[in-house]
């Protein structure tokens, strides 16, 4: 097929006489550059405010926005400080490399706007930004008396030990939380954190309510109240409290609330504690879940808590009978002999009940427990219960793998974790956390990140650096050895020395 052959016509330009495209100035590119400055009148140098302890920078009239060096957010705060810039269309925006210690911040910014006759030109230009130093209104308050705050979160759990707030500690550092909190102080039953201002003691009570379920309450009291501008000054306070429903405890439900969730149990295990609870009964593998507004409408406790579990010894474990997939977690229903592990050398007793672990024991392990007739239980309808043979003897929780750790003592873990910069409470006298009982729960709180995949699934776990290699890092669940947490999951943590930086800045020259 014939085409016919298409030629690109030029003109010149009025001023030089150089070919060109047509367009409707009739000049070229340089010669409309030399006519027109489509940047005359925008802001080519702005002065803006940094916060050194807190690293934010101030977008007027008041408020401190947190931005890294180069970042996309410190980008889009800059060019939002530029005035005029409405009367050119932005094509492109970019950093020009600075020193850091300079207090220059340097963009590269690329505009259009239609010229003369309606012909468009893109012109580049710099801004510069002078970076003047300025304390925030927190940090100033701050730096005058470091004890000095605005609004306190008073976050409190009524148990006898501590590891939800070992988890809820690793949860605020994951999420950096508490970054705005000018002092973290552990109390007992409890921490207290206090904010330089309302809106961030606000963000944190919000960040509780999603990971954990809280009932809190807010009181303030006056401080200053100047009568001619009609300002008042307040100090907020917030009360939390966590719900005293831990993971692994046992809880008798009571009737209506058993009735409302389908007839469940009414002996069932905690398997879960997030924004809600989850309760699984043993002897069918039927779960619930309840919300806070739920658990606090009943406000029920813990029948027997993980203070109480008793070491049992698995004689023999029959076929499981059923299996059950809750929240993510594998369950298998069947019959194990088991017998007291204080009773071996006595008189020994051996029980046959029915177990949700069937899926993880075998005859010769361990395994925790509760002796449900054996504890002091202060509950008058589970006491009718136990009269009428209502409920099991014994409801195993966990395997137990002391035996396998024994082996292991001594050695240190593959993984640590950070802590928050926590002061000490020592006014009350006696009354405050004993830190060897501490270092126990700690401990405990360590075999579970191990044993529980699913608790470690939203925290960061770091490698140990006096680890070695030649140790066991595969994860077994099996007799031959405990669970361990694999290296995979585990992050490096990035520590760059005088030395070393001072060689990276060479090489960047």
């Amino acid at each position: 097929m014939f085409k016919v052959q298409q030629t690109i016509v030029s003109v010149l330009c009025c001023k030089c006489g150089v070919p060109m495209p047509p367009n409707a100035a009739n000049m070229c590119v340089n010669c409309l550059r030399s006519e027109v400055d489509i940047t005359e009148g925008l802001q080519k140098s702005v002065q803006i405010f940094y916060c050194p302890e807190c690293g934010c920078y101030l977008q007027p009239p008041k408020t401190w926005i947190k931005a890294q060096w180069e970042s996309k957010e410190l980008l889009s705060f800059c060019i939002k400080r530029l005035k005029n810039l409405n009367k050119v269309r932005l094509t492109n925006a970019e950093f020009v490399w600075t020193e850091p210690h300079s207090k220059r911040i340097k963009l590269k910014l690329t505009v259009q706007a239609e010229v003369l006759n309606g012909a468009g030109l893109e012109q580049s230009y710099l801004v510069e930004y002078t970076v003047r130093d300025h304390l925030c209104e927190s940090c100033s308050r701050f730096q005058a008396n470091p004890d000095q705050w605005v609004a306190s979160v008073q976050l409190r759990q009524h148990v006898s030990h501590r590891r939800s707030f070992f988890y809820l500690e690793q949860l605020i550092l994951r999420n950096d939380a508490a970054s705005r909190a000018v002092r973290i102080k552990q109390v007992h039953q409890g921490v207290d954190f206090f904010f330089g201002n309302k809106s961030h003691a606000d963000n944190f009570v919000e960040f509780l309510s999603k990971v954990v379920p809280i009932e809190s309450r807010q009181d303030k009291q006056l401080v200053s109240h100047d009568v001619k501008s009609s300002l008042y000054n307040y100090k907020y306070t917030y009360s939390v409290k966590i719900c005293p429903i831990c993971r692994e405890d046992l809880i008798f439900l009571p009737s209506k609330v058993a009735s409302g969730l389908g007839s469940l149990g009414p002996l069932v295990v905690c398997t879960k504690v997030s924004e809600r609870i989850t309760l699984l009964d043993p002897r069918t593998l039927r779960c619930a879940f309840l919300d806070a507004r739920q658990y606090w409408r009943s406000g029920f406790r813990s029948a027997l808590t993980s203070r109480q579990l008793v070491k049992y010894s698995v004689v023999y474990v029959e076929p499981p009978v059923g299996e059950a997939t809750v929240g993510g977690q594998k369950y298998a229903l069947s019959y194990v002999h088991i017998a007291r592990e204080s009773d071996i050398g006595k008189m020994l007793t051996v029980q046959r009940l029915q177990t949700h672990l069937g899926h993880i024991l075998k005859t010769g392990d361990q395994a925790l427990g509760y002796d449900i007739y054996g504890a002091n239980v202060s509950d008058d309808e589970m006491d009718e219960y136990r009269l009428h043979g209502g409920i099991p003897e014994v409801i195993l929780i966990k395997k137990c793998y002391d035996k396998e750790r024994e082996r292991k003592k001594g050695k240190p873990r593959a993984f640590t974790t950070k802590k928050l910069p926590m002061e000490m409470d020592e006014s009350r006298g006696g009354r405050g956390v004993d830190p060897k009982k501490m270092e126990n729960e700690y401990e405990e709180f360590l075999r579970d990140l191990e044993e529980n995949p699913e608790l470690r699934f939203n925290i960061s776990l770091y490698k140990n650096k006096d680890y070695q290699e030649s140790d066991e890092t595969a994860s077994m669940t099996d007799g031959e050895g405990a669970p361990t947490v694999p290296i995979e999951e585990l992050l490096a943590e990035l520590e760059l020395s005088e030395e070393e930086g001072d060689d990276e800045e060479y090489m960047d020259e």
